[in-house]
């Protein structure tokens, strides 16, 4: 049920090396990690071995020679890959990052010595080697992150999955420093609960901007059934999801919303956007804006309700971990007696990977005080059973920090007789959870992501965003 970005990655790579140990690990390691990270979808960025002795990071002149390259590809190098075939040389390392002052995530490997080889002629010395280097980082500020085992082949399951991980936490720090939103309207007057700081935001380079919700409503207002961009959207709308029993000229509505909504979006090359809802655009424009939504955040580009801006920040975050769309919820009801299970709900502009069985229909609470017929557009459909992550990212304005809790569980097949967009999550020590969110302030609202990537979001935040976050 996810979408996978396939899109191929660029790592900067420095091989250490240290003049006293064998010069052919050196070499057997560059032809073995270069194969590794093409099989990956990886481009490596590396010294040549006409460069530097093999290509690898020795001395301050390497050092230099490095920095040079990496800041030559300084756009397309999302992190850096340190790799120690021996003991290497520390303030290579260091020297080559600082001098290239990228401000990108760096992972380090070590290779394991072989008991049989630890004679003067075939040692490595990595062990130590790697811990030489984090010294040095540490003392240089440079943030890094580790591999699961100290020191591991790279052709072992373990380093497969923490390059995987690696990347995942490249295209978090990446995306996050360099995003932009649209706040399409105010919030609405009955959700305080979605305030935030578009200063903190701004801070971590994290761009807002806002638009008048009368000036999209206006503008589709303008447009007729009879324009080519409105029968455009009508047949995206249709080949999107099936229709149900919206009547022909709500779906128009919905199509001019549409037309309006992505041209917002492309005129201000928007990654995600933000939209007041409740109740504005049932009243003075009648319908909703849920399918929009729905297929903004399928096609890759997350849009959230209510204005909720750090709700549509933390969609974008999960995505670029997973690579798979994201919906904003609500933690909405308990399941029963059952303490690790609850009900997670929307009126229904959950991307269609949620939702197999997905149709516009209306969003009967709202509709009991704007009247039913102003709220087709949102979407029907129940998400099945899939893996789980969820989490939240919030400005705490008094403190001056961005926060975020994050975790893992399952979303479950359990009967749910209810309407919207729906699902059952059940997650270990939920009750605890709750006293968090509760004891902390965070919002009615969470966001899921059908994948296993908590992990990856802790080491990009925390580590490379320097962020609160709480790991439940």
């Amino acid at each position: 049920m996810t979408k996978k970005e396939s899109a191929p990655i660029s790592l900067g790579v420095i091989i250490g090396n240290r003049d006293f140990f064998p010069d052919r690990l050196v070499a057997e390691s560059r032809v073995e990690i270069i194969d590794i990270l093409k099989s990956q979808n990886v481009n490596p960025i590396l010294l040549e071995t006409e460069e530097t002795k093999l290509g690898g990071v020795e001395t301050f002149q390497d050092a230099r020679k490095c920095a040079d390259l990496f800041k030559k590809h300084r756009d397309e190098i999302s992190g850096i890959l340190v790799i120690l075939p021996n003991f290497g040389d520390e303030r290579g390392v260091a020297e080559s990052l600082k001098l290239a002052d990228l401000n990108v995530p760096v992972m380090i490997q070590a290779y394991p010595d072989d008991l049989n080889k630890l004679d003067v002629a075939r040692r490595r010395d990595s062990w130590c080697g790697k811990i030489s280097v984090c010294n040095n980082l540490y003392q240089f500020g440079i943030k890094y992150t580790l591999t699961t085992k100290h020191v591991v082949h790279p052709t072992d399951p373990s380093f497969t999955q923490d390059l995987q991980n690696f990347i995942g936490v490249c295209r978090v720090v990446r995306g996050l420093q360099k995003v932009r939103i649209g706040a399409v309207g105010a919030r609405p007057g009955g959700f305080n609960t979605v305030r935030y700081s578009e200063k903190i935001l701004q801070r971590n380079g994290i761009s807002v901007v806002t638009v008048d919700l009368s000036e999209i409503l206006g503008n589709a207002n303008k447009l007729t059934k009879d324009d080519i961009s409105v029968k455009n959207r009508l047949d995206a709308i249709k080949a999107y999801t099936p229709t149900g029993r919206t009547p022909d000229e709500k779906l128009v509505q919905i199509a001019k919303l549409d037309v309006v909504l992505n041209d917002f979006v492309e005129q201000n090359s928007l990654d995600a956007t933000a939209i007041q809802c409740w109740t504005s655009i049932q009243q003075n424009y009648g319908c909703n804006v849920c399918t929009s939504m729905s297929m903004m955040s399928e096609n890759m580009l997350p849009s959230a309700c209510e204005v909720d801006v750090t709700g549509t920040l933390s969609m974008y975050a999960m995505q670029l971990a997973s690579g798979s769309p994201s919906a904003l919820v609500d933690w909405n009801n308990n399941y029963a007696d059952d303490e690790n299970k609850c009900v997670l709900f929307h009126c229904g502009n959950w991307a269609k990977s949620f939702l197999p069985d997905i149709e516009i229909s209306t969003a009967p609470i709202l509709g009991t005080s704007v009247g039913e017929e102003n709220t087709y557009g949102a979407l029907s459909g129940r998400t099945p059973a899939s893996p789980l992550t969820f989490g939240r990212i919030s400005t705490d304005d008094s403190k001056g920090i961005i926060k975020a809790y994050i975790g893992e569980g399952q979303l479950t097949d359990d009967a749910l007789n209810t309407f919207g967009n729906r699902a059952v999550a059940q997650i270990p020590n939920l009750q605890g959870l709750m006293q968090y969110v509760c004891r902390n302030g965070f919002e009615h609202h969470v966001v899921m992501n059908a994948s296993k990537t908590a992990g990856i979001l802790k080491e990009a935040f925390e580590n490379y965003m320097g962020w609160d976050v709480y790991e439940h």
